[in-house]
């Protein structure tokens, strides 16, 4: 794959919310990897809305499976992880495949069966694709994040508007 390729997103969505469950099933994904921080709450946030918990259940009552990947520290990550019920691996290194593999082994899913979802082109989107998963962009939920995330943002808006 091209290494342009590798930071397009197989979908653009505003929010994990508007993610049509049943296509997704009709092409083939049976299991969601989910980025934390911005894409399923704000930066930093230990809050698990009841909206959340709501779209977890309906992920699972699909009959997909979800976990989350993180970068993020592991106590953060396994504490909201636990709140809702699903797998997590934080500090995941994304986008190094290692975090990814290790949850289609959970899974017991081949990689084009999985979809990643998240907020950044160059850790979410990169990681899944260089994995062979369907992947989705959503907007971050937040404006507050890292300072490096803010630097890398930029460049995201620059890629996005070429491809």
């Amino acid at each position: 794959m091209r290494t342009l390729q590798l930071l397009k997103p197989d979908e653009i969505i505003d929010s994990v919310y508007d993610i049509e469950l049943q296509r997704l099933k009709e092409k083939g994904i049976k299991g969601l990897i989910v980025d934390l921080d911005n894409t399923l709450v704000p930066w930093q946030s230990r809050e698990v809305t009841k909206e959340l918990e709501s779209w977890v259940k309906k992920v699972c009552a699909a009959g997909l499976q979800i976990a989350i990947v993180s970068n993020n520290s592991s106590s953060r990550v396994e504490e909201l992880s636990g709140k809702l019920g699903i797998t997590c691996v934080a500090k995941a290194v994304k986008p190094r495949r290692g975090a990814f593999r290790r949850i289609a082994g959970k899974f017991q899913m081949p990689p084009h069966e999985i979809a990643v979802v998240g907020d950044q082109l160059f850790t979410d989107i990169l990681g899944g694709n260089r994995c062979g998963m369907y992947t989705i962009l959503v907007a971050p939920l937040s404006k507050k994040e890292f300072i490096g995330t803010k630097i890398m943002r930029l460049a995201e808006r620059l890629f996005i508007r070429r491809s």
